[in-house]
């Protein structure tokens, strides 16, 4: 009987022994830093190469008010600056991140990115009856956040016939009640030539409509390419010309040539990367493009997203511009081009991961104040590049630092003839560019924030509750105002010289000699300057 205990003794001590001695399984690698890491290493090497020197980290109120930005679509409250800025745990960045990337501010944001992009002619004011239309559709898939390449084939093959056509189906998007894709092509009128070139410089990063008309000597896409591309929505065609996007349409879903203009020969489709698509006889010719390009090997589809996504947030693309992708116009960094189409891909295409990486990164988070003459070449991304904001941006970030709560809550796209404190900003300031790191601001927009209605009830003191709020806190000094309305506007408390001209003006009442009179002044100064308007 002892000598069974003692052999069960030292079995159940070898046991113990195996157990301390055996490694611990390593847990497993997490996607977002594994990849943001590989991203961070090909800039980095580059940097290196040029011998330049890369930017520090931005500080925590610098990358808060970026991502929000970025994110969210607008600057964020003194309550979530100081509540970030306090935050101790050391992944509180990643954390952020995916704290609005799981927000409704990121379905909105992204609401209007998106409309922006498939809806670009905001000059045309047809098109932007549709804008209702599209944005609703596109904020259905958000809230899912369905995967990229079943959102794009969803769009690809909606119907568009008339409705009253029952043998093609379809509807058109125009109504109070219709949120759908139709509106892509309304805007594009239903013409198998611009529906071609928007898709494929939207989703492939191509422009090939130059080759529309003729070859170019030096392009790579040439005309007979273009109508090949442009075959794939051969039958869809307006129904009344005339009556612009609201003519409706004719689709026959089976058509897989188009006609050359001003010609009576006929283009077969092929995909862009010159193979031939195998039709059966029920195969539906949009369904087919579909297909191929939403595949994880196609080889611009991936490449096109991630570089859009790398542009959203870093304002220029790896390849820049971003539907200019040619052999002559390469990648500024083709390896974490790869690495990051890639990794989208292998992800299944999630929207959130791809941006999640991006913002992870080191990259990303590098300050956007110029530390080194090398930095100054944007493309290098030593640095952060600075960012005009778009008008929604900018609306909604005045919003968030008066504590205006009238039409904050309503980011829908409006049209001419808004006269709401929202539109007017959304019309004064519409003016895209074709980069984002080169913004401009026309007169009338600058007039518009230094004399506009909106701004100056912001900073009135018997109208701003920002300015009331701050007013009325009894425990607090002068500096600890201005260090409020800092946060509110800036995202950021003020630096020791700017709090020794602030204070001391602000106690001396400024010209009026009032001190409330003094912060409201101070107030629209900071709404005013270029780092309000400006996101770094």
């Amino acid at each position: 009987m002892r000598s069974l205990l003692l052999t069960r003794g030292l079995g159940v001590l070898c046991l113990a022994l195996l157990a301390q001695a055996a490694p611990a399984a390593a847990p497993p690698a997490d996607p977002v830093t594994v990849l943001a890491d590989t991203i961070d290493r090909h800039v980095d090497e580059q940097i290196k190469e040029r011998d330049a020197v890369a930017a520090p980290l931005a500080d925590d109120h610098e990358f808060a008010r970026r991502v929000y930005l970025d994110l969210a679509g607008r600057i964020p409250r003194v309550s979530e600056v100081r509540t970030f800025a306090a935050d101790k745990r050391p992944n509180k960045r990643r954390l952020l991140v995916r704290k609005l990337l799981d927000s409704g501010y990121y379905v909105n944001h992204f609401t209007n990115v998106w409309r922006a992009l498939l809806l670009p002619n905001n000059n045309n004011e047809q098109v932007r009856f549709l804008a209702t239309q599209i944005e609703g559709w596109v904020r259905g898939h958000l809230q899912k956040n369905t995967p990229y390449d079943k959102m794009v084939r969803e769009l690809l093959t909606t119907r568009v016939g008339n409705p009253s056509d029952r043998t093609r189906g379809g509807q058109l998007a125009y109504g109070p009640n219709n949120a759908n894709a139709v509106a892509f092509f309304q805007a594009n009128e239903f013409k198998a030539e611009d529906v071609a070139a928007a898709t494929s410089r939207i989703f492939m990063g191509v422009k090939i409509e130059c080759a529309q008309c003729h070859n170019h000597p030096f392009a790579k896409w040439k005309k007979q390419q273009f109508w090949e591309y442009a075959a794939f929505f051969g039958g869809m065609r307006p129904a009344n010309p005339q009556a612009g996007v609201f003519g409706g349409a004719i689709d026959d879903v089976k058509v897989r040539d188009v006609a050359l203009p001003n010609s009576d020969k006929r283009v077969k489709a092929k995909f862009l990367d010159g193979t031939t698509p195998k039709f059966s006889k029920d195969s539906i010719t949009r369904e087919v493009l579909a297909d191929w390009l939403t595949r994880k090997d196609n080889p611009y589809f991936a490449k096109a997203a991630a570089n859009r996504a790398w542009e959203h947030l870093m304002g220029i693309g790896l390849v820049d511009p971003v539907d200019d992708a040619r052999d002559e116009n390469p990648a500024s960094h083709p390896k974490a081009l790869e690495a990051l189409a890639k990794g989208f891909a292998d992800a299944d295409f999630d929207l959130k991961f791809l941006l999640e990486v991006i913002c992870t990164s080191k990259t990303y988070q590098r300050s956007a104040m110029l530390t080194h003459r090398s930095q100054e070449d944007l493309r290098l991304f030593a640095r952060m590049p600075i960012k005009g904001l778009t008008p929604e941006q900018i609306f909604d970030s005045l919003a968030t630092a008066t504590g205006y709560r009238g039409d904050a809550t309503n980011r829908q796209f409006r049209g001419f003839g808004d006269t709401s404190p929202r539109g007017e900003i959304l019309n004064k300031f519409a003016n895209p560019v074709d980069r984002k790191t080169e913004w401009q601001t026309s007169i009338l927009q600058a007039l518009s924030l230094m004399n506009g209605r909106f701004v100056a009830d912001a900073t009135s003191l018997d109208r701003s509750e920002m300015l009331a709020a701050v007013i009325d806190v009894p425990s607090m000094d002068t500096q600890a105002r201005l260090d409020t309305l800092y946060l509110s506007a800036l995202g950021r408390p003020m630096r020791s010289l700017e709090a020794q001209k602030m204070v001391a003006y602000v106690n001396s009442g400024g010209p009026s000699k009032n001190k409330k009179k003094a912060l409201a002044d101070v107030f629209w100064v900071l709404l005013n300057s270029s780092e309000f308007i400006l996101n770094h």
